[in-house]
């Protein structure tokens, strides 16, 4: 049996970089019945055992690990020099130098290694599709894998390389693009149903669902589950920070932008994105290096205004309760928004 065949509840808890996944997250939404999942991203290798251990001594329910892929092609070094010298005048009125603006594979050698090594329930990739050998040695030591897509062409590559599952990542999705590259802009339901036509896997929906109308609307579509992120934000078990719960609480409006990382994601708009997005170059993950220190700078004044806020397009509905609260009542209010909708196509015949 697959583990989404196994869930109580078809919800995904999304992968949130940089904090927000943390263990106590992770376990929550598992032992609620849905699919929790730990961020690999942007943490050593160490950490991730460490988080792997600490989800594993809180609950005995399945949970995945999601893995950024190393980034590919050639940056503008210039341009990222120049957006260095831009931005360095901010950092200095935060007490802070800028970090170096070095590439890098995120440790995906040492992490892919330490998962083969002692595997977990499912591995998910970002940033791209896995080589065909990474998904062939996950599966032979019970490992699900899946992969992250932006694009229906990618849904049908994935399936092709013989992934368990398809996570479909629609524009309206917070946080980072998951797909290659990175400047697609398909909404979740056409890009839902145009995978659907090319990918025989099972496909999770990613973007804008944070409440049960728009679960009932992506499984009615054609998704199995819905990887949901934004909706768990404000959690008591998540680790976003105070001045990112703020904004997740607010009404104000979500932009992409490269501005924070070198890499498009969706946060609320403040005025650093305001100031700085039409001149940030495409550069990950040297542009991330580089804004580092001055964002966790602003993070730790409490000053809203400078670090990424990453929500998607649905986050004024996300709600300050416990993650299995959020599981059930997502799963709850699908049930009855599917009814509502079966009754209505009743009275059309």
């Amino acid at each position: 049996m697959s583990v989404l065949s196994a869930l109580r509840h078809p919800i995904v808890a999304a992968p949130m970089a940089g904090g927000p996944s943390t263990p106590d997250l992770v376990s929550a939404v598992s032992a609620a019945g849905g699919l929790g999942f730990l961020a690999a991203g942007m943490i050593d290798t160490g950490r991730l055992v460490a988080d792997i251990a600490a989800v594993r001594a809180r609950t005995d329910r399945p949970f995945g690990v999601n893995v950024f892929l190393p980034a590919d092609g050639p940056v503008d070094e210039a341009a990222v020099s120049a957006y260095g010298r831009r931005l360095a005048p901010q950092a200095e009125a935060f007490g802070v130098s800028l970090g170096d603006p070095v590439g890098g594979d995120d440790a995906y050698p040492e992490k892919l290694a330490a998962l083969l090594a002692d595997p977990v329930p499912v591995v998910s990739f970002a940033f791209g599709l896995p080589d065909r050998a990474a998904v062939t040695a996950l599966r032979e030591r019970g490992t699900e894998v899946w992969a992250t897509v932006t694009r229906p062409d990618a849904a049908t590559a994935a399936a092709d390389l013989g992934v368990d599952a398809v996570v479909v990542q629609g524009t309206e999705a917070g946080g980072h693009r998951g797909g290659m590259p990175d400047d697609d802009d398909y909404a979740l339901l056409p890009l839902l149903r145009l995978a659907a036509t090319g990918c025989d896997r099972p496909l999770v929906a990613a973007g804008g669902i944070a409440d049960g109308p728009a679960l009932a609307a992506a499984l009615t579509a054609g998704a199995v589950a819905a990887q949901v992120g934004t909706a768990f934000l404000r959690c008591p078990e998540a680790g976003t920070s105070p001045v990112h719960r703020a904004a997740v609480a607010g009404v104000a409006p979500t932009a992409l932008t490269r501005a924070y990382t070198g890499k498009r994601a969706r946060g609320v708009v403040n005025d650093f994105l305001r100031t700085h997005d039409a001149q940030a170059p495409a550069g990950y993950p040297q542009v991330l290096h580089l804004t580092r220190p001055l964002l966790a700078a602003a993070r730790a004044a409490g000053d809203a205004s400078v670090p990424s806020l990453w929500a998607g397009q649905a986050h004024p509905l996300a709600r300050e309760v416990p993650a299995a609260e959020v599981v059930a009542e997502l799963s709850a209010a699908a049930r009855r928004a599917l009814a509502t909708a079966a009754e209505r196509a009743a009275r059309w015949g």
